[in-house]
């Protein structure tokens, strides 16, 4: 790039354990391979700013009355107190944009210093948060008539769909990691809204790191264990492969979450080991023979790909098996319900050579999916949606600011 453009990320989540933070940190990481202006907002123990290369990052520290909203997320509705020390912090770098993450306190941050430094602001969306408040609200009100709690959930996902498209309806463009959310923003906002993929590190994430010696069959899942990812159908798999005779099989499930305590105690076979990073979690990826993932409401499942990196076969449901690329009967197996879990496992318990090469396939097709050219694609659809919403400076302006910075 000639005229690299300069951006400023707000990441509600960085340093946590899940997709956001995942493609934060590996956003982060690129710009500093490619020497390329970036600045990143985010949270974390200590009010700092730490400058590396060509990366700075601005990181605030949330306050006593911040709430959580996940094991490892927290929201801080007094967080604008720092709007002004963010904004002195921000307008020396003079982005040609700002990139918020999600409607958190970090992104609305985000959202109040694009509006003051006269920015375009860039909005992603990575969360169905409609869905997740629709899901909880449903197992809150369990005690209730099914009639009643299915009204009230329903009439939730709506008002939480409505809040969430006023706010990415401030953006000047929209993006999201499937096409049928790319859809949904532009009908509900009217402002343009572009495919933002995803990806994987390969290196990482690698089929080279299984160092198993025991020989029962293992079913792993990472992510978070809550209502809204499904987790409870392990508890049926379990069931379903007993009665079909078979008990040399075992559930690794990785992650924390309401629903952890329950799976120990309705698992027979399963093992919740928390949440693992790093090398731990890598190694854990590899040692699986299949990776079930039930979750409907995931808008992607990166570690869908993170388990194909590592050469394992993935059962998934049909809509995320669709927005990922999952290939039936090729990189993994669709399953729409409990029987075509249970089946699609089976086959794979049942086929060594099967198992190998669904899994060999399923890392050739991570291997077309690695972060540099997820993120040389996303500079690609700012310069689109800034030229298509006025919003892109001449090249004579990205000169001039990169010499006073």
């Amino acid at each position: 790039m000639i005229s690299p453009l300069r951006v400023a990320l707000f990441t509600d989540c960085f340093s946590e354990a899940n997709g956001v933070a995942t493609l934060s940190r590996q956003f982060a990481a690129f710009a500093s391979r490619r020497q390329l202006p970036f600045l990143c907002v985010h949270s974390g123990p200590r009010t700092q700013i730490a400058c590396q290369r060509s990366v700075t990052a601005v990181e605030i520290k949330r306050g006593p009355a911040a709430f959580p909203l996940d094991h490892d997320l927290s929201c801080d509705p007094f967080l604008s107190r720092y709007k002004n020390w963010v904004t002195a912090q921000v307008r020396p770098f003079h982005p040609h944009l700002v990139h918020i993450t999600a409607p958190g306190d970090i992104g609305i941050l985000g959202l109040w210093v694009a509006h003051t430094l006269r920015v375009p602001l860039v909005a992603s969306w990575h969360t169905n948060l409609h869905e997740y408040a629709g899901q909880r609200l449903n197992k809150l009100f369990s005690f209730l008539p099914d009639t009643w709690r299915e009204r009230i959930s329903v009439t939730a996902e709506e008002w939480s769909l409505r809040a969430c498209m006023r706010f990415y309806g401030l953006a000047r463009f929209l993006l999201a990691p499937n096409e049928a959310m790319v859809h949904l923003l532009q009908q509900r906002t009217g402002k343009p809204a572009f495919l933002m993929a995803h990806g994987v590190d390969t290196e990482a994430y690698s089929p080279q790191r299984r160092c198993r010696r025991d020989r029962s069959f293992s079913i792993g899942y990472v992510g978070r264990l809550t209502p809204e990812k499904n987790v409870r159908m392990f508890a049926d798999l379990e069931r379903s492969l007993l009665d079909r005779g078979r008990r040399d099989f075992r559930f690794t499930l990785i992650g924390e979450g309401n629903e952890r305590d329950w799976l120990r105690k309705n698992l027979e076979f399963g093992e919740t080991p928390g949440i693992l990073r790093g090398e731990a979690l890598a190694e854990a990826f590899a040692n699986m023979d299949v990776f079930v993932f039930p979750s409907r409401t995931d808008t992607f499942g990166l570690v869908l790909l993170e388990a194909m990196a590592s050469g394992v076969p993935v059962v998934v449901s049909p809509e995320t098996g669709a927005r990922v690329g999952v290939r039936h009967g090729v990189t993994g197996f669709h399953a729409p319900d409990v029987h075509s879990f249970t089946e699609s496992v089976l086959q794979l318990m049942n086929s060594e050579p099967l198992r190998q090469r669904i899994g060999a396939a399923a890392r050739i097709f991570s291997c077309s999916r690695v972060w540099n050219g997820v993120f040389e694609r996303l500079y690609w659809t700012y310069e689109r949606g800034l030229e298509e919403t006025g919003c892109r400076p001449s090249d004579r302006a990205i000169a001039e600011s990169q010499t006073t910075s």
